[in-house]
């Protein structure tokens, strides 16, 4: 559908797209707090650096958990209860990461914290590619990324006015815990405002509710909408097994390697690296502790712009050359971060850089990637399908955040390349991701998720 549906109620739309993409939000804040308590934490539970990764990195592991589970739940009792899950879960591990007493205990709360931003990253895009008409379609799903990215760039403010305000000592003792509780009034908006939101009328049609399904697509785009809407999901489900099997037949075992493959390179190409431990960075090349925090507001700052930018292209120029052209500058960008911190460059020119990267990955490969996950699975197995994907990208995140601090820390690879080593790993990642993109990415912008589906049934491929 290329047009606005006639009769069609943006504002309902909107509303409850950015209800379900308040899920990204808490995904971005929680996941982006540890940014700003992590230095803190290191001295306070004296951690090595494997610990400190696995400080760091244990909600990246709740997030494989939660993903685990997040599909088959949302495809049994529904993608509004499931984004009512990830709300308790943020709520629960804001309130528990706060009080503490040993690593062990914050660590369990993190990952408590991991399990609700998995299932919050899989149903959110999801729940939001199934209300929105095709034509709103990519920047809606583009607006839980910029959710995402606005979470981490409210927790990089609140993390720099807790630091401030105490002395070392109080930051090393108590500054961390309220950056965690700071989590609970967002959580507790989130499940306030899911009580106004209607179930996923996609998923309505799969159970055999078709009724209370055209009441909503009436409301979003009108009588011809909702009809047209609801015989082209029930013809596509009528083709469907339902079962996850489904995807591993001739056809969509090819839609199954391109998700999980979009999903592992969106992270090892690095971008968590600088989200989670940007502020470590900024200090490891000379910054005072209020410094390189203020400087990592101002990187969350750029990565809310060019989600910006995102927003308003995604369905103008498509998906590929965003694709192509953010995957390109990363890689460029990562190889000056190489150079620069090899060569002994100053704090500034680390900023410059990372600003670049920044920039490149969320006008693209941040948002375009769940754009894509959220549209490429046939209906009836989309959650357990997404699920797999979504898996796989936190599998990845978890490795990424694990490893860094003991490469860049590796006192071989230090005296050699002067932390500058995993930034050419993730440069080459980068190129990598170019290629998939060139050759297996298809064009999906404008058409319905029916018809994208029947393409890959025809073709093997949509086409371009």
């Amino acid at each position: 559908m290329d047009r606005t549906p006639a009769g069609g109620n943006p504002r309902y739309v909107v509303g409850i797209c950015l209800i379900a993409a308040l899920g990204g939000l808490l995904f971005g804040y929680d996941t982006a707090v540890i940014n700003g308590a992590i230095g803190f934490l290191e001295t306070h539970f004296e951690l090595t650096p494997a610990l400190k990764g696995w400080a760091s990195s244990s909600a990246l592991l709740g997030c494989v958990i939660g993903v685990s589970f997040a599909g088959a739940f949302s495809d049994w009792l529904g993608r509004k209860k499931t984004l009512v899950l990830a709300g308790v879960l943020f709520l629960v591990s804001s309130i528990g990461t706060a009080v503490p007493q040993t690593l062990t205990q914050l660590v369990v709360f993190r990952i408590l914290a991991g399990v609700g931003v998995g299932v919050a990253s899989m149903a959110s895009p999801m729940y939001i590619a199934e209300v929105a008409p095709a034509h709103w379609r990519g920047r809606m799903v583009s607006v839980n990324q910029f959710a995402i990215v606005s979470g981490m760039l409210l927790i990089y403010f609140v993390n720099y006015a807790i630091a401030r305000a105490g002395s070392p000592e109080w930051q090393v003792t108590t500054s961390w815990r309220w950056m965690f509780a700071s989590g609970i009034l967002p959580s507790a908006l989130f499940l306030g405002l899911l009580l106004l939101a209607p179930e996923s009328p996609r998923w309505l049609i799969a159970q055999g509710r078709r009724d209370a399904a055209a009441r909503i697509l009436e409301r979003v785009g009108g009588p011809d909408f909702a009809r047209t809407e609801a015989q082209a999901v029930g013809e596509a489900l009528a083709q469907e097994s339902g079962s996850l099997a489904q995807l591993f037949r001739p056809g969509w075992r090819r839609v199954l390697a391109l998700g999980v493959a979009l999903a592992v390179l969106q992270q090892v190409t690095g971008i968590n690296v600088f989200l989670y431990f940007g502020a470590e960075i900024f200090k490891q090349f000379g910054e005072r502790v209020d410094a390189a925090l203020l400087q990592q507001v101002v990187v969350g700052a750029a990565n809310l712009l060019f989600t910006l930018v995102a927003i308003w292209t995604v369905d103008r120029w498509g998906r590929k050359p965003l694709m192509l052209i953010g995957a390109t500058g990363m890689g460029l960008g990562l190889v000056a971060m190489g150079v620069g911190a090899q060569t002994g460059q100053v704090a500034g020119w680390m900023l410059i850089c990372i600003l670049g990267y920044i920039a490149c990955f969320a006008l693209s490969v941040g948002p375009v990637t769940w754009v894509l996950l959220s549209e490429i699975f046939p209906t009836s197995i989309r959650g357990r399908a997404m699920s797999l994907a979504t898996l796989s990208l936190w599998s990845a995140n978890f490795v990424v955040s694990q490893t860094f601090p003991m490469m860049d820390q590796h006192a071989g690879l230090v005296a050699r390349f002067n932390h500058a080593f995993p930034f050419y790993v993730y440069a080459g990642f980068c190129v990598v991701l170019v290629g998939v993109v060139w050759r297996w990415v298809p064009e999906t912008k404008g058409r319905s998720l029916e018809e994208i589906e029947r393409s890959w049934l025809q073709s093997g491929k949509p086409r371009a």
